[in-house]
């Protein structure tokens, strides 16, 4: 009996939880899904008008004065102090003396040959006037002329084959010789300037002993400089001798006009470049300074510009076309360090001005607009 009560107990319960599950699904299905907000992004866009524009080749490079030397030390000797201090920022004229060596005993070596010299002329004047009459009054006005304190004369000239023997058997060709690379070699004592210039580095002083092959310093011309700047080698043809260019220093406070004197004719093979040399003159410029250079090598028609982090795998630019994103290919013509230049975009497309993250052809966007 007992068994019968709860069996049936249970049998109620089990309808009554069914029932209960049954109402609970019915609610949950006429429940409505939830919705979520779609996210629309906003960006800014600028309407394309095509135009032409200037093509500008944008490098960099550091100056070099055009008239730049090397000094270097052909003889050996102490080094003389001299009227100007052979110091760096020293200016010298043309003409004046940047560096001189003592040669007090070359030089006396030098009066000795050309006493000798001398002497050999002299001892064969007598068989002058008996075997060459008509020479003899030559070489007597030589010697007449002859001062072993100046420059050596130049030889009488020869009349005959004979006369060419005789002087030359006599020692006389070889001593004369010997005198004038010598009166050559002294002059390497001294080193003038061969133009108007600085002294950009010294490297010896007063007193030192200084040896043949030293290196004592570098003069340049601080009015006119050059500059090597590296350009692709596909732009090559687009470049001028004698085409102007602007010139000036990085935080763009000053600026010079330069003009193209070289181009180089070799293609360097690590970097497909061609380096272009611009001179330039004027106030402000230094040795070793560095400056931007802007070469203008062409017009390019019916062109735009974008920025560089625009551009989407080369050839590619996002415009919004109905609230949505489209990814459009252009053929770019000509690119800078901070642009492209590039064609085939429609005249008043809206373009996308700066990058939107994640961006994608057909996401939905909202343009920007200003209010103020």
């Amino acid at each position: 009996m007992i068994r019968k009560l709860i069996a049936a107990a249970l049998s109620i319960v089990l309808i009554i939880g069914s029932f209960m599950i049954a109402i609970n699904l019915i609610k949950n299905k006429r429940k409505p899904k939830p919705t979520f907000n779609k996210i629309v992004k906003t960006v800014f866009v600028e309407n394309v008008t095509n135009k032409t524009i200037p093509l500008v080749i944008i490098s960099s490079g550091t100056l070099e004065a055009k008239d730049k030397i090397e000094l270097f030390s052909e003889v050996q000797g102490v080094l003389e102090k001299n009227n100007k201090e052979f110091k760096q920022g020293t200016s010298f004229k043309k003409g004046e003396t940047i560096i001189k060596i003592n040669s007090d005993e070359f030089f006396a070596n030098l009066q000795a040959q050309k006493s000798n010299l001398f002497n050999s002329i002299t001892a064969i004047m007598p068989d002058i006037r008996l075997d060459f009459a008509n020479e003899y009054q030559k070489w007597n006005t030589y010697l007449q002329h002859f001062n072993v304190q100046k420059t050596t004369p130049k030889l009488p000239d020869f009349t005959s084959e004979k006369e060419k023997f005789f002087i030359s058997g006599r020692g006389i060709l070889t001593a004369y010789y010997n005198v004038k690379n010598l009166e050559a070699k002294l002059k390497k004592y001294t080193l003038k300037a061969p133009f108007n210039g600085i002294l950009t580095e010294a490297l010896v002083n007063p007193g030192t002993l200084i040896r043949p092959g030293q290196k004592l310093g570098e003069f340049i011309n601080p009015t006119t400089y050059e500059i090597g700047v590296s350009v692709k080698s596909e732009y090559q043809n687009l470049l001028q001798v004698n085409k102007h260019v602007k010139l000036q220093n990085l935080n763009k406070t000053k600026f010079w006009d330069g003009k193209v004197v070289r181009i180089n004719g070799k293609v360097d093979t690590q970097t497909q470049t061609v380096n272009v040399y611009i001179q330039v003159s004027g106030k402000g410029l230094k040795e070793g300074q560095y400056l931007e250079a802007e070469l203008q090598v062409k017009n390019e028609t019916d062109a735009f510009e974008v920025s560089r982090n625009l551009l989407v795998d080369k050839n590619k630019l996002y415009v919004v076309k109905d609230s949505v994103l489209d990814l459009i290919t252009v053929q770019p013509v000509f690119e800078n360090p901070n642009y492209f230049v590039v064609k085939g975009l429609p005249n008043n497309t809206k373009l996308l001005s700066k990058p939107v993250p994640g961006a994608h052809a057909g996401m939905l966007v909202k343009i920007y607009k200003d209010h103020n």
